[in-house]
């Protein structure tokens, strides 16, 4: 019975010599790092005039996508309607 209590206080030992062992370096010094700034942006009105019509583009682009949905149903609808008669 005494066995078991010699080999739990040998482990104690062994564990406690093991963490003294152990160096724990200091974390890294955190750096801040400064971003890049960006130059003032010239010309913004030119930009927002790009992004503009390419909004308008894509209005149209699904308006005709939409119509052409609309159209294809009315189509298929009539074709089925006529098909029953």
């Amino acid at each position: 019975m005494a066995d078991w209590k010699t080999e739990l206080n040998a482990l104690v030992e062994e564990t406690n010599a093991f963490v003294k062992s152990i160096r724990v370096q200091p974390p890294m010094p955190r750096t801040i790092v400064e971003p890049n700034r960006m130059p003032p942006v010239k010309g913004i009105d030119a930009e927002r005039e790009e992004i503009r019509q390419r909004v308008a583009n894509f209005k149209a682009h699904q308006q005709r996508f939409i119509r052409e949905r609309k159209d294809y149903a009315a189509s298929e609808w009539k074709r089925m309607l006529a098909s029953q008669s």
